[in-house]
């Protein structure tokens, strides 16, 4: 009976986690695919009828946001949506590129055998091959919606695991509170790029900063390595002042309507 009970236990507080889980990334999407306005006041009870999930889900899945900065508590009750300036953008960028250099330069100056980078290696040889198709201006052509999934997600585990090399939670709570910032994590504007003037080259360059990532942790150029991720992130600042350029563009971009263009002057 006990065993029956504790796992009963077991798969309650499971499913919580689980629901409570998907309350956040579907608040989240809602946030970034513009769904709320910034100013806009978001309360419990009507998300609990939206969502169709618990008041505590809810309740959880906002302080989360919050946290992020995507939410603000309103002084009346309750949390209105975050606006976003373009000096907000600008921080956010080289705070994580500072960052994601450190996390570069942890990643040579503590790897202990070879054997660390096989993940970090295949995400990179993975995109060698997805880039290698598309770099030519003349055949280039955007990629289909499960190709280019593909690549975000061979992203995100790239840039993921560097921080993992690293060896350091401290570094990767602060860089999952900056990327949570529209327009600031690694993969926010790869759509946007694949429409952008000069796509494949663009494409090209920052995969060979991959590279050249990954070259400088094996041979345990720390210095090398942060410069190297930093420049990386750099590239991100163009891509968005290219985005703002072009309001079609932009509209494709998760988090867009959370920022205050008119800030940009």
């Amino acid at each position: 009976m006990e065993i029956s009970e504790s796992k009963t236990k077991g798969n309650s507080s499971s499913q919580f986690a689980s629901q409570t889980g998907r309350t956040l990334l579907n608040l989240r999407g809602m946030l970034l695919r513009g769904d709320f306005q910034p100013g806009e006041r978001l309360s419990e009870l009507p998300l609990v009828a939206r969502l169709g999930v618990s008041r505590t889900p809810i309740r959880l899945a906002l302080d989360r946001l919050a946290h992020e900065g995507l939410l603000e508590l309103s002084p009346t009750g309750g949390f209105v949506v975050r606006a976003f300036s373009i000096e907000d953008i600008w921080d956010a960028l080289e705070t994580r590129g500072v960052l994601e250099g450190a996390a570069a330069r942890f990643a040579a100056e503590r790897l202990e055998h070879d054997s660390e980078l096989a993940q970090v290696r295949e995400y990179r040889d993975h995109m060698d091959v997805m880039i290698q198709l598309n770099v030519d201006p003349d055949t280039f052509a955007e990629p289909d919606i499960d190709s280019f999934a593909r690549y975000l997600d061979l992203n995100e585990a790239f840039h993921s695991e560097i921080v993992t090399l690293a060896k350091s939670s401290m570094l990767r709570r602060a860089l999952d509170r900056v990327t949570s910032v529209p327009f600031a994590s690694p993969s926010a504007l790869l759509y946007a790029r694949s429409k952008l003037p000069r796509a494949p080259q663009m494409f090209a360059i920052s995969h060979e900063h991959h590279r050249a990532i990954v070259e400088a942790i094996e041979q345990r150029q720390g210095t090398r390595a942060e410069a190297m991720a930093r420049e990386h992130a750099r590239m991100s600042r163009r891509n968005v002042e290219l985005a703002l350029s072009d309001a079609s563009i932009l509209s494709q971009v998760p988090g867009a309507s959370l920022i205050r263009v008119s800030a940009a002057g």
